[in-house]
Order: C-alpha cells, then sequence, then structure tokens
C-alpha cells in the first residue's frame, strides 16, 4: 500500500490508526492467488473541496458537516501491474477514519477484487453515537480495565462500527438515599472514585486498602484508555456517577473512604476533579448523575455541584457537562453555564430498558404525579421525587425548540443484558429517533452492563458461560460484535447497506448459516423489547428483566411483593401498565373496554401476544436451518442459537401469559368459570415454555448469573419455575371452589387479537407558524373511512394529549391545531384514530412490521432551524 496526497492528514492519529487496519486487511489477503488480487493498492487523500481530483474517479464532494466523506476505487490496466487507486476525501479526520475502515472491511471480507468500481458517500444521521460499559465489580472489571491488550482489540471494535464517543462509567452500581440498596452497599471500589485514583493536594483522603501503587496503576490505566479512545477518533467521557463518599452506618463498604466529611466534601470533590482532568487530559466530557441517588441531597444541591462546575470551567479547555436527566430542573441547568462548559442533558430512552424503536407516546400514569410516601425527606429526594418527577424514564421537558441545552439518549439495560441481540430493523429505527426533537444522539449500556453489581461478583466469573468450549474470558465482549455493529453503524446510517452486517454474520458463523442466522436474530430480538414496551411492570432495570423474569401472577390470591413499589393495584399481571399507556391497553383496561364494548384503537394484550407468537415461530424456522450448517459447532454459532432458543421459549412464554391474564381479568368481572378454565390452559403452557430454558441453557450457563443481589439480578431460569407453579395452582384452587357454584350464563364478548389497516396519510405543512392555527390533512384512500379523531400534544411527556374531532372533506379530513396552543415554543407531535363501520377504530399511522416505526407524526416550527436542518 502507498498513500498519497495529503501526507500530513495521514498522520493524523485517527487516519493513521485506519491506514494501519487497511494495511492489515492487505496483509490478510497476501496469499489470495487469483489474478484480480494482485498489484498495489495507492491511497490518495484528497481535500473535500478538490472537485478535480473527485471528478477524477466519478466522485461528488463529501456532504457537509462534521464526519462526512467519499471514496472512489479505480482499477489501472494489466500492463500497469492491475493496480488500484483509492480516492478519499472528507471534512474532518473521523470522516478520512471512517472512509479508510470501510476500505479495510471490504478487502478484509472480498478481496481486493470487491474495490473496482466502488463508490461510497456518508454522512451521520446521528451527531452522538455512544457506548458505556460500566466498572461494576472490583473482582470481575478490574481485570479487564487494567488489561491493554483488551483494549486494543475492544476500542478497535467500537471504531470501527463508527461509534464517537466511548463512556466509561464508575459509580453507577448504587443509588444513594434508596432504602436497601444504601444499606446494603459494599463492593465500593471506584465508585466515590477520586481517592482510587488520585491523590489531591491539601487532603489526605484515602481508600482504605488502596496503596498508592495501586492508586497509581489505575490512574495510568485510565490514561490509557483515555488516550487510546482518543486516538481511534472516539472522544472520551468519564463517568462520575457518586459522589457519596459514605453510604450509612448499615453498609459495610469494602473500601471504607476515609479524611473526609461534610464539612470538606464538596471543595474536596472539586479540587480532586480538576486533578483528574489535568492528568488525563483526553478527557473531553464528565457524565454526573446529578439527583440524590448520586449522592447528593437534593435540598441545595446546587451549592455542591456549582465547586463542581467552577473546578472543570478552570481547568481552561473545553469539556462537555452530561447531566443524567432524572430531577434536572432550570436551576442545575443555570448552573452549568461557565466558561469552557457545554452543557448536555442526558435522557433515558424508555425507562431502563430497551423497547421499540419509537419514543413512548406517553409515560405511565405513576411518573406524571409526585411521590409521596410515610418517612419521605424531601430535603433529599424532594426535587426529583416532586415537582420533576416525570423526568424519571423519557425525555420529559427537556426538547423545547428554545432550549440553551443539548439533549441527548441513554438507552439502559434492562430488557437484555445477557442474551444476543441483533435486529436491523429496530437499531435502524434507534438511529432515526435517537434525534427527535433535534436531540443530539444515544449511548447504548453494552451488554453484561452491571455484571457483578453491588459485590455479587467474584474473581474470573464475569464470563457467564459454564461450559469451557464457549468462555472468551476477558474477550466476552467479542460475542456481541454483531450487536455493536448493527448499533455503531445503523446509527450513522439508518439506511445502510445490509453488507455492513452480513459480512459480520458470514466471519462469525460461515457463509451457509449467515443468511439463517441474520433472520433468527432480527425476528427474536424483537420479543424482549416488545415485552418490555408493553409489560411495564417496573422502570427499574434492578427490579425487572424480561430475560431473567421474576414472576409477577396472575391469581389475585398471590400477594406478589417484589414489584409492589412500581406497579398499581391490583398487583397482579391484570394492573401493570405498559410504559406507552397512550397506545397500549394493560390487561385490566383491555378487559373493561371488552366488558363495555367500547375498545378503541390501542393496542391490546392478544395483538402483542399474536406478534410474539408470530416472531418466534418466524425465528425457529431460521435456526432449524442452522443445524444443517457446517458450522453448527462454532462456538459463536453455538452462543447465538442457544440464546435464541431461550428467547424463542420465552417469547411463547410471554404470549400465553398475556392470554391467560386477560381470560382471568374477564373472568373477575364475569364470574364466568370457563374464563377461569382458558387461563388455566394459557398459563400451563406459559410454564411448559418457560420449563424448557433450563433445559436448553443446561451446561452451557452458570447457575447464579449475577447481575446484583436482588431477585431479578441474579440466579437462573430454574429458580423462577416455583413461583410461577404457585401462581398456577392458586388457579386450579379457585375453578375447584367455582365447581361448588351453579354455573353462570357465559356473555359473548368481542375481542381484538388483530386489526384492518388503514389507507390513509397526513399531508401537513413542513413547518408550523408558532402562535398560528396549524392545518392537518387527512388523506384517505380507504372510502370506507367514515370518521377521524386527531390526537396532539407538544413534544413534552410532562403535558397530557388533546383530542379533537376532524371534519370530512370528501372522503379526506381536515382540522387546524389552535393558535394558542402552536405558540409554546415546543414541537407537535401528532396521530389519528379512525372508524368504520362494523369495526374497531385503528392508528394512522400504525405500527408497521417490523415494530420498528414511529406511529405519530412529528413537526417543528419554522423557528427550530437550528434543531431540524
Amino acid at each position: 500500500m502507498q498513500v498519497h496526497g495529503l501526507t500530513a492528514v495521514a498522520d493524523a492519529a485517527p487516519i493513521a490508526w485506519a491506514l494501519e487496519l487497511v494495511k492489515q486487511a492487505l496483509e490478510s489477503r497476501t496469499s489470495a492467488p487469483e489474478d484480480d488480487e494482485r498489484g498495489t493498492l495507492h491511497v490518495h487523500l484528497a481535500r473535500a473541496t478538490d472537485v478535480r481530483e473527485l471528478d477524477s474517479v466519478g466522485l461528488p464532494v463529501p456532504p457537509r458537516g462534521e464526519e462526512s466523506y467519499c471514496i472512489g476505487v479505480t482499477r489501472g490496466a494489466a500492463s500497469a501491474g492491475c493496480d488500484r487507486r483509492a480516492v478519499v476525501a472528507a471534512t474532518d479526520h473521523r470522516g478520512y477514519a471512517y472512509a479508510l475502515v470501510e476500505l479495510s472491511e471490504r478487502i478484509r471480507s472480498q478481496g481486493l477484487s470487491a474495490l473496482d468500481g466502488w463508490r461510497d458517500v456518508g454522512s451521520p444521521a446521528v451527531s452522538v453515537r455512544g457506548i458505556q460499559r460500566n466498572f461494576s465489580s472490583v473482582h470481575e472489571d478490574l481485570p479487564w480495565f487494567h488489561d491493554r491488550a483488551f483494549w486494543t482489540e475492544y476500542l478497535d471494535h467500537l471504531a470501527s462500527q463508527r461509534f464517537n464517543r466511548f463512556h466509561l462509567a464508575f459509580g453507577m452500581q448504587y443509588n444513594y438515599g434508596t432504602g436497601w440498596e444504601s444499606r446494603a452497599a459494599t463492593d465500593n471500589y471506584l465508585v466515590f472514585a477520586y481517592p482510587f485514583l488520585t491523590a489531591v493536594p491539601g487532603f489526605d483522603v484515602r481508600a482504605a486498602g488502596v496503596d498508592d501503587v495501586e492508586r497509581q496503576r489505575n490512574l495510568e490505566s485510565l490514561a490509557h484508555i483515555a488516550r487510546e479512545t482518543t486516538r481511534r477518533g472516539m472522544s472520551f467521557q468519564l463517568g462520575l456517577w457518586n459522589h457519596a463518599y459514605d453510604f450509612g452506618y448499615e453498609s459495610k463498604e469494602w473500601y471504607p473512604i476515609t479524611g473526609v466529611g461534610p464539612s470538606s466534601h464538596a471543595d474536596y470533590c472539586a479540587a480532586a476533579l480538576s486533578t483528574l482532568l489535568e492528568a488525563v487530559p483526553e478527557i473531553a466530557g464528565i457524565t454526573f448523575r446529578v439527583h440524590h441517588e448520586g449522592g447528593i441531597p437534593e435540598g441545595d444541591r446546587e451549592a455542591f455541584w456549582g465547586k463542581i462546575f467552577d473546578a472543570a470551567s478552570a481547568v481552561g479547555r473545553p469539556l462537555q457537562i452530561d447531566l443524567h436527566a432524572k430531577g434536572v430542573d432550570d436551576a442545575l441547568v443555570r448552573a452549568t453555564r461557565r466558561p469552557n462548559l457545554v452543557p448536555m442533558i442526558s435522557a433515558k430512552y424508555l425507562s431502563e430498558h430497551m423497547g421499540l424503536a419509537y419514543h413512548q407516546a406517553s409515560i405511565r400514569p405513576r411518573e406524571q404525579t409526585p411521590l409521596q410516601f410515610a418517612g419521605q425527606d424531601t430535603s433529599v429526594t424532594g426535587v426529583t421525587d416532586g415537582a420533576r418527577r416525570f423526568t424519571r424514564y423519557g425525555y420529559a421537558d427537556y426538547l423545547d425548540e428554545d432550549r440553551g441545552t443539548d439533549v441527548m439518549f441513554r438507552m439502559w439495560p434492562g430488557t437484555q443484558k445477557l442474551l444476543l441481540w441483533g435486529d436491523p430493523a429496530l437499531a435502524s429505527g434507534y438511529g432515526r429517533y435517537a434525534t427527535i426533537g433535534g436531540a443530539k444522539g444515544l449511548e447504548f449500556c453494552e451488554p453484561l452492563t452491571f455484571k457483578g453489581r453491588r459485590g455479587s461478583g467474584q474473581l474470573g466469573c464475569r464470563d457467564p458461560y459454564l461450559s469451557e468450549h464457549l468462555r472468551l474470558g476477558l474477550a466476552d465482549w467479542k460475542k456481541y460484535r454483531y450487536t455493536y455493529v448493527l448499533w455503531g453503524q445503523l446509527m450513522y446510517n439508518p439506511d445502510a447497506n445490509a453488507e455492513v452486517w452480513q459480512r459480520s454474520l458470514r466471519a462469525d458463523h460461515g457463509s451457509d448459516a449467515a443468511p439463517h442466522l441474520e433472520v433468527a436474530l432480527a425476528s427474536l430480538s424483537r420479543v424482549l423489547p416488545l415485552v418490555a414496551h408493553v409489560h411495564g411492570v417496573s422502570a427499574a432495570n434492578n427490579f425487572y428483566s424480561p430475560e431473567l423474569y421474576v414472576d409477577l401472577p396472575i391469581s389475585e390470591q398471590i400477594k406478589c411483593m417484589h414489584y409492589a413499589w412500581d406497579t398499581p393495584d391490583p398487583r397482579t399481571w391484570e394492573g401493570v401498565s405498559s410504559f406507552d399507556p397512550t397506545l397500549f391497553y394493560s390487561v385490566g383496561e383491555y378487559a373493561d373496554a371488552v366488558m363495555s364494548n367500547s375498545l378503541s384503537a390501542r393496542y391490546s394484550p392478544l395483538e402483542v401476544a399474536r406478534w410474539l407468537e408470530d416472531l418466534v415461530v418466524e425465528g425457529e424456522a431460521a435456526l432449524d436451518n442452522v443445524a444443517a450448517s457446517s458450522m453448527v459447532d462454532n462456538p459463536q454459532t453455538q452462543r447465538t442459537v442457544t440464546d435464541l432458543r431461550i428467547v424463542a421459549h420465552l417469547g411463547r412464554f410471554f404470549a400465553d401469559k398475556f392470554r391467560a391474564a386477560v381470560q382471568y381479568a374477564l373472568h373477575r368481572r364475569t364470574g364466568d368459570p370457563s374464563h377461569l378454565e382458558s387461563s388455566i390452559t394459557f398459563l400451563d403452557a406459559a410454564h411448559d415454555q418457560y420449563a424448557r430454558i433450563p433445559e436448553v441453557a443446561a451446561g452451557v450457563y452458570r447457575d447464579d448469573i449475577a447481575f446484583g443481589i436482588g431477585p431479578s439480578d441474579r440466579g437462573t431460569w430454574a429458580d423462577r419455575l416455583p413461583s410461577m407453579l404457585r401462581d398456577l395452582d392458586a388457579l386450579k384452587a379457585q375453578l375447584r371452589a367455582m365447581a361448588l357454584v351453579a354455573p353462570q350464563k357465559r356473555e359473548r364478548l368481542v375481542h381484538r387479537s388483530g386489526r384492518w389497516a388503514a389507507d390513509a396519510v397526513f399531508e401537513v405543512p413542513a413547518t408550523f407558524e408558532r402562535g398560528s392555527e396549524m392545518p392537518v390533512q387527512l388523506r384517505c384512500e380507504d372510502t370506507s373511512i367514515d370518521a377521524a379523531v386527531l390526537h396532539f400534544r407538544h413534544l413534552n411527556q410532562g403535558e397530557r394529549w388533546q383530542s379533537m374531532p376532524m371534519r370530512r372533506t370528501g372522503t379526506d379530513y381536515a382540522i387546524s391545531v389552535p393558535g394558542d396552543y402552536t405558540g409554546s415554543g415546543y414541537p407537535l407531535a401528532f396521530f389519528a384514530e379512525v372508524y368504520r363501520e362494523g369495526d374497531h377504530p385503528v392508528f394512522v399511522p400504525a405500527l408497521g412490521s417490523t415494530l420498528a416505526n414511529q406511529p405519530y407524526i412529528v413537526i417543528y416550527s419554522s423557528a427550530a432551524e437550528r434543531l431540524i436542518r
């Protein structure tokens, strides 16, 4: 390989790193005997404005904006040695690096011959594309923290998938001031991070058991990680999620913090932050958890955080100050307005879970009401539990068009921490909707987040596999290579060519198994996000995990306290809200609507059950084809197939449990024993599916897969079966008791397990004028539509939806959103509920077949050019 053109650009660290990947790819193909693989590759680095050079290979100039590029390859004549010439132009170092990495990937997967005539142009759809890795266990995480070889491979993969931000988080595993969590604090290594990393002049603060040598080693490893991240063109974000130096008298911290108290706490933290930022100049930003769970009571928090922000500002270089959104108010945002600081609010994408791709149309009712309870200390939790409670699990009210602070999202790990995930459709959806309301992007908590949390970790046990054949050791992330490919590449370009991810599958599984696994992964990776989205039994990742589910009973005779704090009465399946109650019925709401024959367009639990079953059928059919492939004994193929078989059983379990819950809810309303009989039948089938999971996992996974110390955070699938059987036994006992009562006449009830598709689309202006009416037209090709209702709301989850009947104009429908509503400064979101004779109503737009689209429209005001350009 020879490099020409902008040689100074070639010396820039991210470009030099990417050129090395091209070189390695070429070396991996040197043994290829084909004539098409001969010749030298000449890489010409051109300016983005060099029209003449770009014209020579048929390229346009790169799109305007950061991280954009274009690349084209031509081939010389055989008489000239079959040399190839790759011309690369970009708007910045990352753009050059992305083009060169793509060049290396194509060479590695298909050889030099695949480059002939190749052209590619790229520009990011999402500005912030991040991965967050948590330090949660001294036993399980300290080995990778210090391992230089680990970081080389891991960061190479992240940067190659076009992630541009890497967040290393300390202290996220404990929540200060939340009852038993604080009292149970043990493994506090790097939780209050400063004394584990640096000595601070003027203070003698220590972590007991950590000597100067260990502390210096920790700092050197942190500095190495930051340097290597930056060298690959990613920004390094340090997460300091906890500033509590003492979790209370009941806690038994393994590394007690000494030398700091209430009077010195803020001054020490400010000085320590300054020291750390000066020692590691590659730190581009800090993420802070600024509500009480981060260790700072909320009564006078601006005083503490003001000192922290002053210290960050005084370092004298630009720093992103990322405020975890929960409880953030105007006072905190104002406190960040200091020289050199660039504030960012990072909101949860969907509670603490990975759900469907769109942002929930509304949050649960419990998050819209201030929390009050006996013994509440408002000096600690008053802001977050009070007026700002609705900021807990979504974008809240942060997306106003006139905001002076950027917003991004974080995808928390509650849904699927262990089992392999890989759906291009949902990944593309996350890329499309990470910028809702002009948000900057999305950061994913990576797989295995919180492994070994809260003292549950054991030395050598981070890898969850029991089978030696399947263990990866410190390279456990390699199981999830495909997940990283989809998340990173499809945030950069949600419409990326499928070859971008298909080559990864071929490399892992061989060309005969890869197409079948692509289908199986896509279908089955929608199962648990759909369950999490609809069965919102707890917003907390450490109380609810559909992949390792702590059973919530259907029977009202069984009392389950595990979810009691986060699910309303009745604390059974009937009472569980979805995380989007505007678009999805709960089981109880659906039963009420069936009884009153008043079903709306909301998606029913029976529809969700059918979707789950359809996804499983498609996924299992593809998995059956994998069994005949030549790579069936390959460890990564075995890991993948095992996980997907588990997800398939989970999908059938949840499908039948939804059906059982509906039948039981109807029995409670009618007294009809036939509904109870049906509930028992469905629940028995659900348990049969769950009981097969331990058979699949036997000999593969450890018996205790520990992500914490609570019931939902550890154990394995077999542990969950006894409580499930108690629920079934209670229903059977209830049916036996009913045999002594005279049977009642069964009512004929109209259910909803499917729906018609309305052939209708919205026609709206590109933008609206604040304070003026905004016309909305629904164009209907379907002449059977005989009514339509417009639902609309500011892009503010603290508000309720409004609705107005639309006027019929021929076959279409129209209405205007009033001017007094459009003047708020927020974008507008809206959808329609449409009706026809003899059918239940449906939504426009509706969820599509992949469940990956946004089932409402968002439109911005003409004043929001900064957000939408």
